[in-house]
């Protein structure tokens, strides 16, 4: 079986979701004739023909009301933004409509819409096109949100986005789309939006990642195993809902945390995962949970994003004070 890479899982689960429910389909800007920005919808059109593949106009808004239109009579859209950065021109569609169709309608009508796009920086882009706003969409109610890490999970969760009945923020980490590759079986089965993945066991400190940070965070992790500290590394891959269950059955064994991620540091996912390991098992802890974040500014232009991007000897260090400075 041939390896593939994460932007080939989506469009591998795109394929194979709209050849299995015809109430699927998929629209946004460029997702037709050109296959998407990233390609990620490449021979979909061709496919599925341009009523279920549809190429939108450069309106962010409109990609987001129409998807909601959509959901609410039936269908089952993914909608695309090009880029994370571009979606705040639909955020009075997918805030105040997307996420708040269930409850305001009492359960009468859902909105069971997928709404991708890449995120993240690395790849020397403008500003707009390296965000990392997951945050924002954990912190309203109504959304599930999701970010896949590799291949396998990129399928499996984007399976199980479209169908969910209730909206689902799918943030594709595009630093790694062609850099990380694993093989992928097309059997149509989902994983769960709601469950983290334990990538790596260790017995010193829990460390928590997600996103394109999971390459790092793995990487740090073999390098402290040769310095004698061995670090269980959990891919976190639901922000919303947070699988705390075992990140804290990981941190009573450790009694370490540090959560890594490419993000702004104030008021992100991190917070919430220190928060609640306090609020739930501060008497555990060795020391004091710790976060490798990015800066609280705007993400640099081109090459002084450098400066921005979490390395992996700014894990290695975060790892070592935490274990050695607190024995």
């Amino acid at each position: 079986m041939a390896e593939i890479t994460l932007v080939e899982a989506v469009n591998l689960a795109l394929h194979h979701e709209m050849t299995k429910d015809s109430n699927v389909v998929v629209l946004g800007e460029d997702v037709g004739d050109n296959g998407g920005v990233f390609r990620a919808t490449i021979g979909l059109k061709q496919k599925f023909g341009l009523r279920r593949v549809i190429d939108t106009p450069l309106a962010e808004a409109l990609i987001g009301g129409v998807a909601v239109g959509m959901a609410s009579q039936g269908l089952r859209p993914v909608a695309e933004f090009q880029f994370q950065g571009f979606v705040f021109p639909a955020l009075e569609h997918l805030m105040c409509h997307a996420a708040r169709m269930r409850n305001r309608t009492r359960g009468r009508l859902t909105c069971p819409a997928v709404f991708r796009a890449p995120f993240g920086g690395g790849i020397h882009a403008p500003e707009h096109h390296s965000e990392s706003v997951e945050a924002l969409f954990a912190h309203t109610p109504g959304f599930k949100v999701v970010i896949p890490s590799s291949p396998q999970r990129a399928y499996g969760l984007l399976l199980a986005a479209i169908r969910s009945n209730d909206p689902v923020m799918f943030f594709e980490p595009k630093r790694i789309y062609r850099t990380v590759k694993s093989e992928v079986i097309d059997s149509g089965e989902a994983l769960p939006l709601d469950t983290c993945f334990t990538l790596r066991k260790g017995r010193d400190l829990t460390l928590v990642t997600w996103g394109a940070c999971v390459v790092e965070s793995l990487q740090a992790a073999q390098t402290l195993s040769s310095q004698g500290i061995e670090a269980e590394v959990i891919d976190l891959a639901s922000i919303k809902p947070i699988d705390m269950e075992t990140i804290l059955r990981s941190v009573e064994k450790t009694r370490r945390l540090l959560v890594v991620h490419e993000a702004s540091r104030t008021c992100g996912v991190g917070a919430e995962i220190v928060a609640r390991t306090a609020e739930s098992a501060m008497c555990l802890l060795k020391a004091p949970p710790r976060r490798v974040t990015g800066m609280d500014t705007v993400m640099p232009y081109y090459r002084n994003e450098d400066y921005f991007m979490i390395q992996e000897q700014d894990i290695v260090l975060a790892a070592r004070e935490l274990v050695e400075g607190w024995k």
